[in-house]
């Protein structure tokens, strides 16, 4: 429990768990949308996963993330995200990046 504590406690990885709220990302993909070093976004990510929040696929060369769907934590943390004015957009945001990989999908360009 700590440990999920710990990792709620900062603003970049409740940002992140929003991103992932609906649909999944590359590390590239979610160090784009941070101003911060590639080794600080890891320790973030690191921490997300220890904390059974977020779990990685490698993928070849890359490393996708999503959210740890049967973690009742990520409950909780999606119900926050409902309400906290921050969270909002980045849910808007990941849900566009759902729906463009979906098009793409279906138009066979993925």
């Amino acid at each position: 429990m700590e440990k999920i504590f710990e990792a709620l406690a900062s603003t970049p990885r409740r940002k992140i768990l929003a991103y992932l709220s609906e649909t999944e990302l590359s590390a590239g993909d979610i160090a784009s949308r941070f101003d911060m070093t590639k080794p600080s976004l890891s320790k973030h990510l690191k921490i997300l996963e220890a904390a059974g929040l977020v779990r990685a696929d490698k993928r070849g060369q890359f490393v996708f993330y999503s959210l740890q769907k049967d973690s009742l934590t990520n409950t909780l943390t999606s119900f926050v995200q409902q309400v906290c004015p921050v969270s909002t957009k980045l849910r808007k945001e990941s849900k566009a990046i759902a729906t463009a990989k979906t098009s793409q999908r279906g138009s066979g360009n993925a």
